[in-house]
């Protein structure tokens, strides 16, 4: 079918026509979506999970140089606490990608649906033009030309005729770059649904090795109890560190009242008034003497160790108060420890990841970090330790009423 040659009756109402034309054809345009999530914004993702996969193999390598030599057991653990916490950035880095995958596809979605839109409607419109053209299709445009009373209405007539045919032919344009559009959007679309399938399926693969990586982790404290000497060797190191950290506990805490007076900013000591750190209320160890779990372990318990809690479980601020220490140590693992006044303070341990860093000022009931098996621990706890003026205190005894612990309604384990 001739669109552009095609012959047609038309007069002056044909400029109101292609006047016409060119308002629908300025609306029919796709508009640009401004979409929320862009391809750059998983890229970003993907380039930080490459440096993550650059750290895990590093310290593979490290752990493989240990081989199973019982000497450095301490050793293996701290770095397979970091492959932990690596494995676990994978996560939340695949997680993130199948979010913003998430978001592109109902964005790519929604552009195909308008774009699909559009080219109906334009369609419609180059429908309507072919009909238009059949039914007058017995009168040229040179006779519109010949009809011309002067040489101006001539050149009138002719830059009349200029525009319906330019305008016909914008229709055309119009409804194939709309076409190409739509397959353009299609293949996007597919695209992004691929990736985020591969996206799930490396998710699951992380999450089985963040699961393997545990029960190593677990495994290396275990094997320790095969050999008497050293258990005591390790016990004593430990033993050494948590006295150190302790000294340390004191310090920074001495140092940071300090800082508070000097600014007009003075905390009182404020003993009392702590909430459970963690959601759970069952005991595995109480603080002083005990039977060391796997083995190895402080047999004078500095703190009280709260079970029945996984490696996502919150933990929670006992009492409000400025952060002073938020690190790893070989013995705590991940820890934190806050400041509520003079000499007393609440540290929190083994935390599979912290969430708050020295200095911040946080609430009773904020989150800090989430239980975890880091450092000495054969499994998931939170091992709580409450110090005032500058001596450890049971938490299940010492309260400001007779025989009334800080933490009650409690359940002990049988091993505790």
């Amino acid at each position: 079918m001739r669109i552009r040659h095609h012959d047609a009756r038309r007069r002056w109402g044909r400029m109101l026509l292609a006047l016409a034309l060119a308002l629908v054809l300025s609306g029919a345009q796709l508009a640009p979506a401004l979409a929320a999530v862009t391809q750059a914004d998983i890229d970003a993702l993907k380039s930080e999970s490459s440096g993550l996969n650059a750290e895990k193999k590093e310290l593979q390598a490290k752990l493989d140089a240990l081989a199973e030599d019982k000497s450095t057991a301490m050793e293996r653990k701290t770095l397979l606490d970091q492959q932990i916490a690596n494995t676990s950035a994978q996560i939340s880095n695949v997680e993130a990608q199948i979010q913003k995958y998430a978001a592109l596809i109902t964005e790519k979605e929604a552009e195909l649906a308008q774009a699909q839109a559009d080219e109906e409607a334009q369609y419609e419109l180059f429908c309507t033009r072919v009909r238009a053209m059949e039914k007058r299709g017995r009168v040229s445009y040179w006779s519109v030309l010949f009809r011309a009373d002067s040489f101006t209405d001539l050149l009138s007539r002719l830059d009349m005729i200029n525009e319906i045919m330019n305008a016909d032919q914008r229709v055309i344009d119009d409804l194939q770059a709309l076409q190409v559009q739509i397959e353009e959007a299609k293949a996007l679309l597919e695209t992004s649904k691929a990736e985020e399938e591969a996206a799930k399926s490396e998710l699951e693969s992380r999450k089985s090795e963040l699961n393997t990586r545990r029960s190593e982790a677990n495994a290396v404290i275990q094997q320790l109890v095969a050999n008497e000497d050293e258990t005591e060797a390790a016990l004593d190191e430990l033993e050494a560190e948590q006295e150190a950290i302790q000294a340390e506990i004191q310090r920074l805490n001495q140092e940071f009242l300090a800082q508070q007076a000097a600014s007009g900013n003075s905390v009182e000591s404020n003993p009392g008034g702590y909430i459970w750190p963690v959601d759970s209320r069952y005991i595995t160890s109480t603080m002083g003497g005990r039977n060391s779990p796997g083995g190895i372990g402080s047999t004078n318990h500095k703190g009280t160790d709260i079970g029945r809690v996984g490696y996502t479980s919150s933990i929670y601020a006992s009492k409000a108060g400025t952060v002073i220490v938020s690190q790893y140590s070989s013995s705590y693992g991940n820890y934190v420890v806050i400041s509520h006044g003079t000499g007393n303070t609440t540290l929190y341990a083994h935390m599979s990841s912290r969430k708050v860093s020295v200095g911040q000022y946080v609430n009773q009931g904020d989150v800090i970090g989430i239980t975890g098996s880091t450092g000495n621990s054969t499994g998931p706890h939170l091992h709580f330790e409450i110090t005032e003026n500058g001596v450890r205190v049971n938490p299940l005894s010492h309260g400001a009423e007779p025989q009334m612990g800080y933490l009650s309604g409690y359940t002990l384990s049988s091993s505790a």
